[in-house]
């Protein structure tokens, strides 16, 4: 047998693509990090210091590799796979404190723990290898330093980019594709990458993440999982990873409603037990009042007079359980719902029971939009519901002038549109959004879900309706046909605690620090308002860990 040769004995090649490789597997490893992240402490969160964190540790590894490489003997290299291996399970039991760490210092904490040693590790050994491999020492000091370091940075976004594009593509198709086992996966690449005797000392975190990690979507972990959230009162029903995020289905056992799940928010939930001498509805009674308010949209009269169900239709952007397409469906109102995440449809035509008369569309609505409203002959509807609050934090991209103006263009000229804003209504974000809409349409009223609260953030969903005339809004008087047998509609319908809209006209505007914002959202201008998303999305993690116990979130 031949004797074993260090990576440094080897040929400049296969330096350079060993190299290469760790660079690449290391691009993976922090992406897929991070989607572990999202459904404990929710996906806008967990990027707020991701960035910075992972570039700090790979600017050390880079310019520390020197160092490394003394200290080490050489050997540092041969310690990436086992770390590699071990990093599922330090994340598994650091989230398990998700709620004593808070957040964002949840995330940060863990990522220091576990992510940047990686990085920094890999980075260091890669950087290395791919100097010695490029050896371009005989053109100076200058070139052989700075040649290798913008190479690699290349390829280190090469790699990111092509994690991002296979995942939205692939994610959830089986279980070493989901972002648990990724995490296996991606340890296995660095194995065959550097394969060391030392490995053994990683195999009995190797045998925890495919025997107990609860997280790794089989059978057996599953029973698990369910065994750790009954004391809680839950069952999870059906799990998926998809291109949105973490989605699952959930069943509260003790007080008897079920709810859809996605990473660390909730897209809606309904009433499942059964109560005495109460017929169950034509569709079940949600959780939340907001998705029976949309449904309100109905109500609006147009030209004085109440509006007429029958062969009429509904465009509804954003699917969540399927509550309002559902009622609108029930009315016999023909119902095209667009969502852009096929396991949430799957998953509200299986356990929320939205009917199948409806045409879908699995496609991003600021895609299908634009390709409607473009068609020789663009298809306009009486009714356009606009709910798609995900991950903790609105998609601005479907709030922006230009979207707005597409449905528009959709809505018919005596029809009426209906947007679902969640968000704190003391921030930018919020008048920004409710200034664009109005921009666009000339008629509107504001109404939120809940009253006012007295102190505190107001985190709070409201639903802005709108219409293309400058005639006032007039809601008729609902009868009983509306509420298809349902008692909670009959108490939630009707829109109640309405906003003045003009408390968000100079909101952002004025000077000052926060001030000398836009008056309204353009498609161009979309990130400036990330950083101002993280508080409304920390807000949102809070009021979350009310709703759910730690432990249904910490066990995803």
């Amino acid at each position: 047998m031949a004797p074993f040769r260090s990576i440094y004995q080897q040929d400049a090649k296969k330096q350079l693509g060993v190299g290469v490789v760790l660079l690449v597997l290391t691009a993976f490893y922090s992406y897929v990090f991070l989607l572990n992240l999202a459904p404990v402490y929710g996906s806008t969160p967990s990027h707020i210091f991701h960035g910075y964190g992972v570039g700090i540790a790979g600017v050390a590894g880079w310019f520390g590799k020197d160092i490394v490489d003394r200290v080490s003997g050489r050997k540092a290299v041969y310690l990436i796979p086992g770390l590699a291996f071990s990093l599922p399970v330090l994340q598994y039991f650091v989230s398990q404190q998700s709620s004593a760490l808070g957040n964002p210092a949840g995330p940060i904490i863990t990522e220091v723990l576990a992510l940047y040693p990686l990085v920094l590790l890999s980075v260091a050994c890669a950087g290395k290898l791919v100097q010695l491999g490029l050896n371009l020492q005989r053109h100076g000091d200058l070139v052989a330093e700075h040649i290798p370091l913008l190479g690699s940075y290349v390829v280190y976004s090469a790699g990111e980019h092509l994690i991002k594009a296979f995942l939205s593509r692939f994610i959830g198709s089986t279980v070493l594709l989901s972002r648990a086992g990724l995490q296996i996966l991606i340890a296995i690449f660095y194995a065959a990458a550097v394969p060391s005797k030392a490995l053994v000392l990683a195999s009995p975190a190797f045998l925890f993440s495919i025997t107990s990690n609860i997280h790794l979507p089989l059978g057996y972990t599953t029973t698990a999982l369910n065994n750790a959230i009954a004391d809680e009162g839950y069952a999870l029903i059906a799990r998926q990873d998809s291109t949105t995020g973490y989605v699952s289905v959930l069943d509260n056992l003790e007080d008897g409603f079920r709810v859809m799940r996605c990473d660390h928010s909730l897209l809606g939930g309904q009433w499942i037990k059964k109560r005495p001498n109460y017929t169950p509805p034509a569709v079940k009674d949600p959780i939340y009042a907001v998705f029976t308010m949309l449904e309100a949209v109905r109500l609006v009269e147009t030209h004085g007079a109440p509006r007429v169900d029958a062969g009429s239709n509904a465009l509804v952007i954003g699917l969540g359980i399927g509550t309002t397409p559902g009622a609108l469906i029930s009315h016999g109102i023909d119902t095209t719902i667009v969502e852009i995440d096929p396991v949430v449809h799957k998953y509200a035509m299986q356990y929320f029971e939205l009917s199948e008369k409806h045409t879908p569309v699995i496609e991003d609505a600021r895609a299908f939009v634009k390709r409607s409203q473009n068609a020789p002959s663009p298809k306009q509807y009486d009714y356009i519901v606009h709910d798609v609050f995900t991950g903790g934090a609105e998609p601005v991209e479907l709030f922006t002038y230009e979207f707005i103006s597409g449905l528009h263009a959709l809505l018919k000229d005596d029809g009426v549109i209906a947007l679902n804003y969640a968000g704190d209504t003391s921030l930018y974000p919020t008048a920004l959004s409710i200034r664009t809409i109005k921009s666009v349409f000339p008629t509107c009223r504001l109404f939120r879900e809940d009253a006012t609260p007295e102190v505190g953030p107001d985190f709070t969903n409201m639903v802005i309706f709108c219409t293309k005339s400058t005639a006032p809004l007039i809601f008729r008087d609902p009868v009983p046909e509306d509420f298809l047998g349902s008692r909670f509609r009959a108490r939630y319908l009707v829109p109640k605690h309405e906003v003045d809209a003009a408390q968000f006209e100079n909101v952002g505007l004025e000077d000052g620090p926060q001030g000398h914002g836009r008056r309204v959202l353009v498609d161009k201008e979309v990130g400036r308002l990330h950083k101002y998303q993280d508080r409304g999305a920390l807000e949102h993690w809070a009021i979350m860990r009310t709703v759910l116990p730690d432990a249904v979130w910490e066990g995803w």
